[in-house]
């Protein structure tokens, strides 16, 4: 069993952490290696090697096989779609490459293939089922090269950066990757931490962002960060403070597009209406929630409300024709990272104006 392979970004990085490694785990036996390489087509019987069959060997032998594998080709086609076969090859493949530990992560731990084939179906139902995400202005992600997408952050729970990852992910022409800019709690959580690296997610920090926009990557940053997403119910949908605007200084120091996203639905999952302070300051939380359903009804509070969701992409701000040294400028930074916050603002007050209800 081999080492994931790491490929680094740039070499010469200032401070960069260790390389994430991963290795696949468990036995691969040689029967198992030879079900993953190839399987026998079910529903076709076998033939007798150098011998013709008599006829009443060729029925029994067809009524034998025929109705079991074209019943087995029925339900798998029922469960898994019309091209179930290249799917179960697919998966099995998948499997072998996990166990043998053939596949690639950066040196940020991002995996993609891991995130194509199951983080993205595991968020995938939650998205179109249950908030029924709609996704507007997806175009205005360039289709190469760098962008920096600023959005709004709320409810409780950060459901609306999962979700507006997908939303790149699936809809974008060219099947983007957001490469989310998370809080120091995210890489401190067991599981948690594994899960959000390997999905691209990566520390909040210019350096970051800047290695990974020089890339050409799309890079997600939700500038309120807790104050945002552990505001009181009653302040829905009103920005909080976008930082000192270390986003804007990055995107002109890269020179990439800022492109503005305006969430509605997020806010309402998890109407969260007090927070336990001495609670939260016990377990190392920034807020400790309480909300109509969490921790009254225990695990099953956990369960966010099924709202409608909105994700707006808005026109890109461009930031190339300024020089690199523009970043220094503290009256121009402030004025696009107020530009950004205001046309968010805006979005959200418009499609709150057009939404027929919470839940429809």
């Amino acid at each position: 069993m081999g080492d994931a392979k790491v490929i680094p970004f740039d070499e010469g990085a200032r401070g960069r952490r260790a390389a994430a490694s991963a290795s696949g785990r468990g036995a691969h036996s040689a029967s198992g290696g030879a079900a993953a390489d190839g399987a026998a087509a079910p529903g076709i019987p076998a033939q007798a090697a150098g011998g013709a069959r008599t006829g009443a060997d060729a029925g029994q032998e067809d009524a034998a096989a025929g109705p079991g594998g074209g019943l087995l080709g029925a339900v798998a086609g029922r469960l898994l779609g019309d091209d179930w076969d290249r799917r179960v090859a697919s998966g099995l493949a998948f499997l072998r490459r996990r166990v043998t530990g053939d596949y690639e992560v950066d040196e940020f731990g991002y995996d993609a293939e891991l995130t194509d084939q199951v983080l993205m179906s595991v968020l995938r139902p939650l998205y179109e089922s249950y908030f029924r995400v709609e996704v507007r202005g997806i175009e205005n992600i360039p289709a190469e090269g760098g962008a920096l997408v600023v959005s709004n952050h709320s409810g409780t729970l950060p459901l609306d950066a999962l979700m507006t990852q997908v939303a790149v992910h699936d809809h974008h022409p060219a099947k983007r990757h957001l490469r989310l800019l998370a809080a120091d709690l995210v890489f401190v959580l067991p599981l948690v931490n594994e899960l959000a690296r390997k999905a691209g997610h990566t520390l909040a920090c210019a350096e970051d962002a800047e290695i990974l926009l020089e890339r050409g990557e799309v890079v997600g940053v939700m500038p309120e960060g807790f104050k945002g997403i552990g505001k009181p119910f009653a302040d829905r949908y009103k920005l909080q403070r976008f930082g000192r605007g270390g986003f804007v200084a990055t995107a002109l120091k890269t020179g990439v597009p800022i492109v503005p996203c305006s969430v509605v639905g997020a806010e309402e999952t998890y109407p969260m209406l007090g927070n336990a302070r001495t609670v939260a300051r016990l377990l190392g939380l920034p807020y400790f929630p309480l909300t109509p359903t969490f921790p009254w009804l225990g695990p099953a509070g956990v369960i966010p409300l099924p709202t409608k969701w909105v994700i707006q992409f808005g026109e890109p701000i461009p930031t190339d024709g300024y020089p690199p040294e523009a970043a220094e400028d503290p009256m121009l930074v402030f004025n696009l990272t107020d530009q950004v916050r205001e046309t968010i603002q805006h979005t959200l007050y418009e499609l709150l104006v057009q939404r027929r209800s919470v839940f429809f």
